[in-house]
């Protein structure tokens, strides 16, 4: 680490423990929130009379669930001292902590475990003791539990990329391409149009586009940490304009019964993050230049042959040998069977073969179920169709098992320790505040409201990595603000919408960012760092296009211009870049 580096790290940590001091000797930590019946507050207090609402629960002012006795979110009588600070700004202050010190120090597990501790701190008001029972039972234990879906459709899928390996499969779909894709733009728009065929769900897309078309980039020169760009800008940003997705499924969940999917279905054109990012994907791989950390990333590739340029090489497929008797048929009858069997799996979970339409199935679906329950089943066809084909023997095909759930291990632990922050920051009640500061800011705003939402949607899933979260936070607060089925309300849904995604796109914790490492099997911190130049760049023209529809209100006037001016950006910067170089 240089001299500077290190200076930039004191300084951090320093600065983490004046604010934990402050925390908690100021009681900004630990004061009683006052009650929603009285002003804008979460629970209730004494002075009420008659039944307060908390998290969907009516009672009287006295007897509603207090936090330390059960779930509720207020004080009660049977409680001692005051309750844990819930809706500050201070819940932002761990995933904010785990963020800079992921991006100073390029160590991902131990930032996010500090960004946890400091959660776990704030939560127990300093309690040592409560602490650590808030780090193990709060964060890491239900982290594990609540992706404990996740993690099984990893290890299918990673056990599936080696049983493609071990075959030959890779090997021979590379031959293939270096015959076929003649160029280092053509392996990045077949990456690209490759993820926008699989739209069913981001994880399935991060990891089934990587797995396919790494031997294709690699022959062709290109980065991994353009790979992993690539992958995922088409993986989240696809799937919240498909209206068949895991995705569109989650939005229609928060909406009310029966008017979720066509409330997704109108928001789409007004997506400028999702639909602008595929257009500069296009646009930058066609103009053939890069910007940024991922230039340097780029030209080492070119000149030197070397994909990684710094930090660790996570490249798993270097432990299975592979057959030279091999052909592009052991790549995609694994694939198409996966694909066939994730999607049936979804709509199976969400209820299709019950008498739900397939679009009610997709609503309905569980994804933490659906795609390990197709995971499994592709996984066990792809076994017997290795061994009838007499690519691998049963010794081999069993050699895999272990082989694809050690090249999991990285993506298993970053996304545990991912979601625990998250776990960390919701106890702490980040909702709530950006709840009541969405609420208290709506009616002064006006049209400049859409542009507002973006910003602060960018910033809630940056902080949190869960473009998820954020809009179940949101959705609700948009829908009370804006009048149902205006223009404008629409337009607030897409900037909800488009802001989640670009935060969950930028965020070095975003479980989705985690897989595009894991698919492109780039180094992480090298993944976060190259792509948010190209991500900012996206969420800036979005901004400006989201000031503009509050006034316009007309999707065939914005949309054309959002289109010219990330393409006009592009230009701009590539003659910046040149002249530089120059």
């Amino acid at each position: 680490m240089s001299k500077t580096k290190k200076i930039i790290l004191a300084v951090a940590v320093l600065a983490i423990v004046v604010l934990l001091i402050i925390a908690a000797t100021t009681g900004e930590a630990n004061k009683t929130v006052i009650c929603r019946d009285c002003d804008d507050g979460l629970v209730t207090c004494g002075a009420c009379e008659g039944d307060t609402v908390i998290e969907g629960k009516e009672g009287p002012a006295d007897d509603v669930l207090c936090e330390d006795c059960d779930e509720g979110m207020v004080t009660c009588e049977n409680c001692e001292g005051e309750v844990h600070l819930r809706g500050s700004w201070w819940a932002l202050l761990p995933p904010v902590i785990a963020i800079g010190l992921a991006l100073i120090t390029k160590e991902v597990f131990s930032s996010l475990f500090v960004g946890i501790v400091s959660g776990a701190l704030l939560y127990a008001d300093f309690d040592l003791a409560k602490a650590i029972d808030a780090v193990t039972s709060d964060g890491l234990i239900s982290a594990v539990s609540g992706s404990a879906g996740i993690f099984i459709f990893l290890v299918e899928l990673g056990i599936i990329v080696a049983l493609i390996n071990r075959a030959g499969g890779s090997a021979a779909f590379g031959n293939w391409a270096k015959t076929h894709i003649k160029s280092r733009v053509g392996a990045m728009i077949a990456t690209f149009l490759l993820g926008v065929l699989i739209f069913v769900d981001d994880y399935f897309n991060c990891l089934t586009v990587g797995s396919v078309m790494r031997p294709v980039t690699d022959s062709k020169k290109i980065s991994r940490a353009k790979l992993a760009y690539l992958i995922d800008a088409t993986a989240a940003p696809i799937c919240m304009i498909a209206p068949i997705s895991s995705w569109a499924a989650a939005v229609a969940s928060y909406a009310e019964e029966g008017e979720g999917i066509a409330l997704f279905i109108k928001a789409i054109p007004y997506n400028f993050y999702s639909i602008l990012t595929l257009v500069f994907i296009v646009a930058i791989c066609l103009m053939k230049f890069d910007y940024g950390p991922m230039k340097l990333h780029e030209l080492n590739a070119i000149e030197n042959g070397d994909l990684y340029t710094c930090g660790d090489k996570n490249e798993s497929s270097e432990i299975v040998a592979e057959y030279s008797k091999n052909s592009i048929i052991d790549l995609i009858v694994p694939v198409v069977v996966l694909i066939i069997s994730c999607v049936f799996g979804l709509v199976y979970v969400g209820g299709m073969f019950d008498g739900a339409s397939i679009v009610d199935a997709f609503a309905n679906t569980d994804a933490t179920v659906g795609l390990p329950w197709g995971g499994l089943v592709a996984l066990v066809i792809i076994m017997v169709y290795m061994l009838i084909r007499r690519c691998l023997n049963f010794k081999d095909t069993m050699e895999c098992v272990p082989q694809g759930f050690i090249a999991m291990v990285p993506a298993i632990l970053i996304l545990t320790f991912a979601t625990a922050l998250k776990n960390m920051t919701s106890v702490l009640g980040a909702k709530y505040y950006v709840g009541d500061l969405m609420g208290g800011q709506a009616e002064a705003l006006g049209s400049m409201l859409p542009a507002i939402i973006f910003l602060v949607a960018c910033v809630l899933a940056f902080a949190t990595g869960t473009s998820w979260g954020t809009f179940g936070i949101l959705i609700p607060i948009v829908l009370n603000i804006f009048p149902i089925g205006s223009e404008l309300g629409i337009i607030g849904m897409s900037a909800c919408l488009a802001g989640a995604v670009c935060g969950d796109h930028c965020s070095p914790i975003s479980d989705t960012t985690i897989m595009s490492s894991a698919g492109g099997q780039c180094n992480h911190i090298n993944h976060v760092s190259t792509q948010m130049p190209y991500a900012i760049t996206v969420a800036a023209i979005s901004f400006v296009m989201f000031v503009i529809s509050g006034f316009v209100q007309n999707i065939f006037i914005c949309l054309p211009i959002g289109i010219v001016l990330t393409v006009a950006t592009l230009f701009v910067i590539k003659a910046i870049t040149n002249k530089k170089k120059a």
